[in-house]
């Protein structure tokens, strides 16, 4: 059985006729393209699919497709913004890039949005919380040390 749903996803609206088994996170990499939200665990260990619905941080891989019907999603995509001077990244993005947070990068976009989700809540988190926030997204090539540091440069440079 299929069902047809509304997304906004990065700010522009989608209709998808989805199989009603069908996760966000699929819809999102095979229907939608956007492929910057990574596929890990599958079953909601590792964070990797971390996206913000309606501004909350969700793991897409747990969330049904039907169950988004009519919300906010916002990927890793969204975050850039593209203009005629070019692309200016997130502050976030910028300072994963500057501080040397990412190494692999399959947790990037997971890590960044969950950071994301934190700052737009807390502009001014402490060490402990950018921890705690980012504590379902799992790295397996860092301490997390520059990750925290990153999100924290990136709360001083600008309110998200």
């Amino acid at each position: 059985m299929k069902r047809l749903i509304r997304l906004y996803v990065n700010g522009e609206p989608h209709e998808v006729l989805v199989p009603v088994y069908r996760t966000l996170l699929d819809v999102l990499r095979e229907e939608l393209g956007l492929t910057g939200t990574k596929k890990g665990c599958d079953v909601g260990d590792c964070g990797a699919c971390t996206i913000l619905l309606n501004g909350e941080p969700v793991n897409a891989c747990l969330v049904l497709a039907v169950e988004a019907d009519g919300t906010q999603v916002d990927t890793i995509e969204g975050l850039a913004q593209v203009g005629e001077e070019g692309v200016r990244l997130h502050p976030l993005q910028e300072s994963f890039l500057r501080l040397g947070a990412a190494q692999c990068g399959f947790c990037t976009p997971g890590m960044i949005m969950a950071a994301r989700a934190l700052l737009a809540e807390n502009p001014s988190p402490s060490e402990e919380a950018v921890r705690f926030a980012i504590a379902g997204n799992i790295c397996r090539c860092t301490g997390y040390t520059k990750i925290v540091q990153a999100i924290l440069y990136a709360a001083n440079r600008e309110v998200m």
